[in-house]
């Protein structure tokens, strides 16, 4: 045993299971069942031109000398990023712990308690802060969540505006430059006009629909907006703020003002700059917009037993159920990164919160008052956080770097330095040497904080936040580390057992890739430092797009898109900047197959294509013929076609080099949804079955944790002729030669978390992926053999082989009155997360092992599952009261004196031996979805002020 090769520590099965496996489902070798599974003429003929793998402690090696390439300079460069304390306690117990960062969306809200009431903390913190009605459960960057404001705004015009056709939306010039150039992207395929000029100069005219403001602006002038929120609602424009959300400790929150919307970022509230991300963003509205948010949004609901309970929200708004009517096709939050900063507010409290908000200012202050005395003219007449000297900025920087100092060099005479959390007077003091150095004066040294503000009262922060008790009882560090605990054991994560869910590839977060997240080298730079500082990110990845352009068998690769939603919206704005670059731009119809995922509509919808949905024949694959049909119908106006592969079915579909074929002789391009890659690595890829350009989750298929519904990346990987349209950054460049504008905030997305499928790469080596996709695949028909005879397999392969997932037919079961639902629930008695849920397909169960899982696991899910089925023949649709309806049973169930089921205690919690051995209590009983719809509740207020008459 080679027990320093990564693979046998990421692969589950043992070799001496391999046998026993391939017998179970009637296969001589592996070779065997990848011959049966994946169609001949798409398979690669080499291996993957890979380095050799790495072990883990060449690995950690490796990056440590890496990191240490990256520069570790004090950075003032502001523009929506500051460097932030993360609190230890947080770090440890939140950030490193897998109870935390394993667990995946809360879909099922029974097992996922202790996540949603973190993140109802995240969502109360926004709403108080900003001044707002409702808030969601956070976006991927400030900027993007400024476009999602922009679509809100768009979508809720008035029936007149709309009428005629109003379309016009005013940009403040003080913008971050990074947010008007996503909005610059998002605006054009909607037939939104941009207008970007001075507020001060606005003429509120009736053809604008809305505006966006910066509070404070880009270089830290600070606004009092409210006078023009005011005019612009007299002319029916609702308006949008960016604001930074520490300064809302002090300033004005603009709900107070009037804003329809109130967005940011929460990355200053003790989340790593990470060169860029990942970070989560906020978004707040009126509650009357709710069901034009993006994003989640969870609520307040009851259980069967009616005690409190929470879910996710208002689910019949989101994309994948909207698809092409959506406004957003957002389907991610940054979770992880929002429980970070709504545990920062819970441990800091609105005192602490306060307290460092007036240390920032003071310390902005102070600087100012400084440098006036060094002759220095400090442009800015109110401010938070950032001021703006005038000076020589060619010899500040100079002079500034040789201290391992940044600033942001607004121009060659002016200089904009922004102050943080972590700023100390002896830091204060590093500064102003540096300016008196450059003007040939004596440095005078400060000793203490100004307490003076440096904005007009009128602004000054006069209302209440956070009063909430859990942001004002877990102030010392053993009662946060027992309040995270707390909700750390209502959540069912991977750390405890498999999440055999289709389509999301809950797969190893390993260890080794996740400890460079920790250190300072890597998780501390400034997304805008001078490229010279970040030569180990630069080296990462720049390393990390070729393993991907190797893997993909593509040309060109672009890590900005931080989500898989993202990814897909990236993929189609290139392609269609190719076709435009030919003349072609009346190209728009992507044809999309009706099984495609929910998310591909809402993508072409947002890229400003019309979609043509194609059918699905009875076995699952795409109609061909039905295809055929349309692309030469649409020929002349064909954009492309947006396929999965394997399919959204499960099933390696033998046609798709024709399929992708038919597409090109018709003048289209094709994109390739990645969310199935788990299937392909090593063994096919995207260019051999003939697409052009393919979105990959690396929070998937490459081992970017899930961590309850975020951080997510979506690079994209593109063919030649599409490598020059990869985007760029107005800050610092990136992409192709003819770049469309930026997709994300930061130039290459959330970069801190890119280290993780860098690492998986490079310590799996060629071998090593290609195995990992064979024992995915192995893994997948290992589950549907054992289950043969107890449930039928809606699709197969033409050899009767599943890819790495499979479809469960559970709609039959409605003859005994269950549901697949009530299968889900059942499975948390048994210690297990639910398979994927009526998707792609109503009523059934979509199973996805991935190759992590070994082989015990597998039989414990498998009897589960065999068990549940007997139940099920038990049951009896005249008799609801069974063990299947009644689940999941909780604790509290269990030790009441009364017991007025038809079934023992042992059948309701231990139906097999394993449970009792590691036994998980879900927390609550049935969510009831409709009563927490119709009494929507988004924050922490106390569920009885609620509650129906």
């Amino acid at each position: 045993m080679k027990t320093d090769a990564f693979a046998l520590r990421h692969i589950g099965p043992r070799e001496n299971d391999l046998q026993h496996m391939l017998k179970t489902i009637g296969a001589e070798t592996l070779d065997q069942l990848i011959f049966e599974t994946i169609p001949s003429d798409i398979r690669l003929k080499s291996d993957l031109d890979l380095e050799p793998a790495m072990t883990e402690y060449e690995f950690a090696n490796h990056i440590q000398k890496l990191g240490n390439k990256n520069k570790m300079f004090q950075s003032y460069i502001g523009l929506g990023y500051n460097q932030a304390i993360i609190p230890a306690v947080i770090q440890r117990n939140v950030f490193e712990n897998p109870g935390w960062y394993t667990a995946y969306t809360p879909y099922q809200a029974e097992i996922a308690q202790g996540r949603l009431e973190a993140i109802l903390n995240f969502q109360t913190m926004v709403i108080e802060l900003t001044g707002m009605e409702i808030a969601n459960a956070s976006l991927l960057d400030e900027a993007t969540a400024a476009a999602e404001a922009m679509a809100l705004l768009f979508d809720v015009r008035s029936r007149d505006q709309k009428k005629a056709n109003v379309c016009k939306f005013f940009v403040s010039e003080e913008i971050l430059p990074q947010t008007l150039s996503v909005l610059q992207t998002r605006s054009t395929p909607i037939g939104v006009e941009l207008v970007i000029g001075n507020h001060e100069e606005f003429d509120f005219s009736t053809e604008f629909f809305g505006a966006i403001l910066q509070y404070p602006g880009k270089f830290g002038q600070v606004h009092d907006y409210a006078d023009f929120i005011a005019k612009a609602a007299e002319n029916e424009i609702k308006v949008a703020v960016a604001a930074d959300i520490l300064s809302l400790a002090k300033l004005t929150p603009p709900g107070e003002m009037g804003a329809a919307v109130v967005l940011g970022t929460t990355q200053r509230f003790g989340i790593p700059l990470g060169y860029g991300g990942p970070h989560a963003a906020y978004f707040a509205t009126k509650d009357e917009y709710k069901r034009s948010m993006p994003g989640r949004i969870i609520g307040v609901t009851v259980d069967t037993n009616g005690n409190r309970a929470l879910r996710m929200a208002l689910q019949t708004r989101e994309q994948h159920i909207k698809r092409d009517k959506a406004t957003s096709n957002i389907c991610t939050a940054q979770v992880l990164l929002s429980v970070m900063a709504g545990m920062y507010a819970v441990y800091h409290g609105p005192k602490g919160l306060q307290y460092i908000a007036n240390k920032v200012h003071a310390s902005a202050a102070t600087l100012a008052n400084a440098l006036e005395k060094l002759g220095l003219q400090q442009t800015n007449t109110a401010f938070f956080d950032t001021i703006v000297v005038k000076a020589d900025a060619k010899k500040v920087k100079t002079i500034a770097e040789q201290n391992e100092i940044n600033f942001y060099y607004v121009d060659e005479n002016t200089v904009s330095i922004s102050l943080n959390e972590t700023t100390s007077i002896a830091d204060l003091n590093k500064i102003i040497a540096v300016f008196a150095s450059a003007n040939d004066k004596q440095a005078t040294t400060i000793e203490s904080l100004s307490e003076t503000n440096h904005f007009p009262e009128n602004i000054n922060r006069t209302s209440t936040f956070l009063q909430h008790d859990v942001f004002n009882k877990y102030h010392s560090e053993t009662a946060l580390m027992r309040y995270i605990k707390m909700l750390e054991r209502k959540d069912l994560a991977l750390n405890h057992s498999m999440i055999s869910l289709g389509s999301c590839t809950m797969k190893l977060n390993a260890a080794s890739e996740m400890l460079p997240l920790s250190m300072a080298q890597w998780n501390n730079i400034h997304p805008f430092a001078p490229l010279d500082q970040a030569q180990g990110y630069q080296e990462m990845l720049s390393k990390l797009e070729q393993q991907l352009n190797v893997i993909t068998g593509f040309a060109g690769t672009t890590l900005q898109p931080n989500s898989g939603a993202q990814g897909e919206y990236a993929g189609l704005m290139v392609i269609r900047a190719y076709h435009q670059s030919r003349g072609d731009h009346h190209r728009n119809i992507a044809l999309i197959p009706s099984s495609a995922h929910g998310t591909n509509p809402a993508s072409a919808a947002m890229a400003g294509m019309k979609v043509i949905v194609t059918k699905t024949l009875e076995n699952g694959n795409i109609d061909v013929e039905d295809l055929r049909e349309k692309a030469i119908l649409h020929k002349d106006n064909l954009s492309c076609l947006m396929v999965t592969y394997p399919s959204t079915h499960g099933v390696f579909e033998s046609a798709i080099k024709e399929i992708t074929q038919l597409i090109h002789d018709n003048g289209g391009q094709v994109y390739m949804d990645g969310a199935n890659m788990n299937a392909q690595v090593g063994l096919t890829n995207p260019a051999t079955i003939g697409a052009d350009v393919c979105h990959l989750n690396l929070h998937k298929t490459f081992a970017i944790p899930h961590g309850g519904g975020g951080p997510g990346v979506g690079p994209i990987c593109v063919a030649p002729q599409l490598v020059p349209f990869l985007p760029t950054n107005p800050v610092i460049a990136t992409g192709g030669e003819n770049a469309i504008t930026a997709i994300s905030a930061a130039p290459w997305g959330s970069a801190l978390v890119c280290l993780i499928s860098y690492g998986y790469i490079c310590m799996l080596g060629a071998e090593g992926l290609k195995q990992s996709t064979e024992y995915a695949i192995l893994n997948a028909n290992y589950i549907k053999e054992k289950l043969n005879g107890h449930y039928d397999t809606l699709y197969s392969g033409e050899m009767g082989r599943a890819a790495h997932e499979m479809i469960l037919e559970c709609r039959p079961f409605k003859q005994k009155g269950i549901e697949v639902t009530d299968i889900a629930k059942r499975l948390m008695d048994y210690g297990f997360h639910a398979p994927t849920v009526s998707f792609p397909v109503a009523g059934t169960l979509m199973i996805e092992p991935t190759e992590s899982e070994n082989l015990e696991e597998l039989d414990r899910f498998c009897d589960a599952m065999i068990s549940i089925r007997k139940e099920i023949e038990a049951s009896n649709a005249d008799d609801s009261n069974n063990v299947m309806k009644n689940s999941p049973h909780t604790l509290a169930m269990l030790t009441t004196d009364v017991w007025n089921f038809p079934y023992t205690r042992e059948q309701a919690a231990f139906p097999l031996d394993y449970i009792a051995e590691n036994k998980f209590w879900p927390t609550v009983r049935r969510a009831d979805d409709a009563y927490g719809d119709r009494n929507l509740v988004c924050s922490c207020a106390p569920i009885e002020a609620y509650m129906e008459n």
